[in-house]
């Protein structure tokens, strides 16, 4: 796996992890070896993109969920990340996830347009701002793991929170930081229109068997 500039655009770092990607298979042990522990939240990004289109890799949504779960929790506790063994060897199919993976660049490349380090500071700086953060971003996890991924933009909308709140504490942009708020409360909406949607056909359903 390559080595990455850090002062290049984010966007062109993930674009040469993904270039040189195994042609066949691949583990999160090697992604964390090459990303290491500075870079992980680069590697929460690498992680959300095949949640941001349209395309099923089997098995992902754990594996990619779970990581993007545990860099929270350590972000949170402020210790080394720990994966189980399990997690860091499942073998994931590179020649699937790499054209996923190149197509949710755009998103990266356009959320990097509207970036701006250092602004709105005090939601990106201080141990209030960075707790905040850090536990809205285990529950855009927590939600993209949730077990709606049949339903279209249910893993997309805490995908998108993920990534802005990735690039709002890379560049410190409270703005990004914000947006990726916003993105968490458009999901629990969502779900919440979903589960109400859900309850209230299986209500009519009930009521038409018995009545």
């Amino acid at each position: 796996m390559p080595s990455l500039d850090p002062d290049a655009p984010l966007g062109e770092q993930l674009a040469t992890i993904i270039e040189q990607l195994p042609a066949d298979r691949l583990t999160l042990r090697e992604l964390l070896a090459t990303f290491g522990d500075e870079g992980l939240l680069l590697l929460v990004m690498l992680l959300t993109l095949v949640f941001l289109i349209p395309v099923s890799v089997p098995g992902v949504s754990t594996v990619f969920g779970g990581a993007i779960l545990l860099v929270g929790i350590s972000r949170l506790s402020r210790r080394p990340l720990w994966l189980p063994r399990r997690l860091q060897d499942r073998v994931l199919p590179a020649e699937r996830l790499r054209p996923g993976l190149s197509a949710g660049l755009r998103w990266v490349r356009r959320m990097e347009r509207i970036s701006r380090p250092r602004r709105l500071r005090a939601l990106a700086e201080g141990r209030a701002a960075r707790m905040t953060t850090d536990l809205a971003f285990i529950l855009a996890a927590l939600l993209l793991m949730a077990p709606f991924s049949f339903v279209p933009f249910s893993n997309t909308l805490p995908a998108l929170a993920l990534l802005l709140y990735a690039i709002g504490m890379i560049q410190r942009d409270g703005g990004a930081i914000l947006l990726g708020h916003a993105a968490n409360i458009g999901t629990m909406v969502y779900f919440a229109v979903l589960v109400g949607g859900g309850g209230a056909a299986a209500h009519g359903i009930f009521q038409k068997l018995t009545g």
